[in-house]
């Protein structure tokens, strides 16, 4: 296990908790902020911090010279419900117009820098065009995710029918702004075997319910333990850049654990679970109380169970080492792609650059036939087979054969023999709950772990989040469903935090992914099982689309490429709880061929 909970004497860190400047000197003269020391053990080391040692401050107190302030625009120049990009200093600004009121956030999203003037302004906050995430237009605050960091949110004045906008220039250069947050006031050597809060998972899930409870001000002890050997990272990074180091994934830095007292076990595995005693017992026999505890195990890769399985150079992509060496053994040779779901087409298109050849088996007829249906799916195939993908489908593994113990060939059902040198398995996964099998803990008969709509299992104070869980998906009347997606990891994991606090909160967000194969991107929002009609705007060869998944007379999910902002239009739109109906879609499709989205209002415009 890498963390450090099983030596007798833990090795004392003190620290106390970096705040961004302009809040420090509030946190420093509350009567709470008294600087307390606390072990911190974790990420595979311990070391011995003085109170002294604080992490530096990135830049002094800012003073007027550390301020920008422009006029940037007249006050006619924007229309209520217009946005705009604007220069001020060596920076920009997104200017907006809302209720006859000007605001001035950050203009990139701090998920993945996409301009938030192309994003979608609606009921008070902000979407970003690229993957829905959503910000408060009055603070900047993350209200929806994928990402972790805020926007600045920057002072406005009008003076003579001018808009002044005055921002600090370090704020205009970060783009982004991490929430205050508290400090762990709870020394940990004094109490080693227990913590407040025990988070099993490290994902998205697990580390938003972290940051959730310091940014509620929670201020005991918080331990997340992962099977992984590294911090919280960008695991859809994964599939799509497979060169991709563990420290460029990384989604925050080692010193953000350490100043905001998260301790992270790596390398560390639970076995049990005993929710009467409040306790779980590790694999090296360590055992941990809690008080409140977070189930995110996440899922498992499902492998092949064909003659041959156990040669070498098959690989299912679960770490950044697996995906290094898939990358390395490909280089100028054969690869293998089983499966042709978002892992599988994803790692296809990024290896056509690197390998001799790429094929891909499936199972359907077309790739992507059951989440986008049969004409988008075939619109894809297209794009791959034009950049020389070979697919091999309705067919699936029956062999692998090696020479001298490594992969050479591929031996489909179909009696085809593929060359290989490597392979890659995208067949699904399961979740990763069978530690939970005896513990009192309800699981489904696929093993998922139900949650209710505040994502508190049958449990009380125990709560689940991520691709472990069922829970019901409140815009679709409740039904009970699973969604692996990194967007609905976050939001659950923040809903887990603020119920542990007793906020009373209930998991909401229409669920929002995207993918990214050739340069191109595919966006999608809602859920489309059971779709019976997809209607298609915009030209398919070209890849430029928007298709509305149907059931009944309900729009139940929309994907576009080449189409943004409708993705997370619709999202809005759903998310405000109307109804799209089939008919307001075909009435749309016949009208528009402009891309004009003016018929979708959000409930109560």
């Amino acid at each position: 296990m890498g963390g450090c909970f099983s030596k007798p004497k833990p090795v004392e860190l003190k620290i106390e908790v970096v705040l961004p400047e302009k809040e420090r000197g509030k946190e420093e003269l509350s009567a709470s902020a008294k600087g307390s020391p606390r072990t911190y053990q974790g990420n595979g080391t311990a070391r011995h911090f003085h109170a002294e040692e604080r992490l530096p401050a990135p830049h002094p107190y800012p003073g007027a010279q550390d301020y920008v302030e422009a006029a940037v625009c007249h006050i006619k120049d924007l229309e209520n419900g217009q946005m705009r990009e604007v220069e001020l200093g060596l920076g920009k600004v997104l200017l907006l117009k809302d209720n006859g009121e000007f605001h001035a956030l950050g203009h990139k999203c701090p998920h993945y820098g996409a301009p938030l003037v192309k994003g979608v302004l609606s009921r008070g906050r902000v979407r970003c065009p690229w993957h829905g995430a959503c910000f408060n237009i009055h603070t900047g605050d993350l209200e929806d995710f994928p990402g972790l960091d805020s926007l600045h949110k920057f002072q406005v004045r009008i003076e003579k029918e001018k808009v002044f906008v005055r921002a600090s220039k370090q704020a205009l250069q970060l783009q982004r702004r991490t929430k205050v947050m508290a400090k762990c006031i709870s020394p940990s050597a004094s109490h080693g075997g227990s913590t407040n809060v025990l988070i099993v998972g490290a994902g998205a899930a697990g580390l938003v319910c972290a940051e959730t409870l310091r940014q509620e001000g929670f201020s005991d002890r918080i331990v997340m333990c992962t099977l992984d050997r590294h911090l919280p990272y960008d695991r859809p990074k994964l599939s799509k850049c497979l060169d991709s180091q563990p420290d460029q994934l990384a989604l925050r830095p080692k010193e953000f654990f350490r100043a905001y007292g998260i301790e992270v076990l790596t390398e560390a595995q639970v076995v049990t679970v005993d929710v009467r005693n409040k306790k779980v017992v590790f694999k090296d026999a360590f055992k941990l109380e809690y008080s409140k505890l977070l189930l995110a195990p996440g899922s498992s890769p499902k492998t092949l169970s064909c003659k041959g399985k156990e040669v070498e150079n098959v690989f299912t992509i679960r770490t950044p080492e697996d995906a290094n060496r898939v990358v390395r053994l490909a280089r100028g040779r054969n690869a293998v792609i089983v499966g042709a779901g978002f892992l599988g087409m994803e790692v296809a298109a990024y290896l056509t650059e690197q390998a001799h050849s790429v094929s891909v088996v499936e199972l359907e007829e077309t790739p992507f036939r059951k989440f986008l249906g049969e004409r988008v799916g075939r619109a894809l195939m297209k794009m791959f087979e034009n950049n020389h993908v070979k697919f091999y489908m309705q067919t699936e593994v029956s062999e692998l054969r090696a020479h001298e113990g490594k992969l050479k060939e591929v031996v489909l059902k179909s009696s085809k023999v593929v060359r290989a040198d490597v392979c890659v398995v995208g067949i699904g996964a399961v979740p990763a709950t069978g530690f939970l099998r005896q513990s009192g803990i309800c699981l489904d008969s696929r093993g998922f772990i139900p949650v209710n709509k505040t994502m508190q299992t049958n449990v009380p104070g125990v709560f689940a989040a991520g691709d472990a869980v069922t829970f019901p998906l409140a815009w679709r009347n409740n039904r009970k469903v699973n969604i692996p997606h990194w967007q609905m990891a976050h939001a659950q994991g923040r809903v887990a935090a603020q119920n542990m606090l007793a906020q009373e909160a209930e998991i909401r967000p229409v669920p929002y992914l995207w993918t990214a194969m050739f340069g191109k991107s595919l966006r999608y929002a809602g859920y489309g099982e059971g779709f019976d009609d997809v209607i298609i705007q915009g030209d398919l060869e070209e890849l430029k689309f928007v298709a509305f998944y149907t059931k009944g007379d309900e729009v139940i999910a929309v994907a576009s490429m080449n189409y943004d902002p409708i993705v997370s239009k619709v999202a809005e739109v759903l998310a405000s709880g109307r109804t799209i109906r089939k008919r307001e879609v075909e009435l749309f499709s016949l009208h528009s061929k402009t891309g004009d989205m003016s018929w979708l209002t959000v409930k109560g415009t």
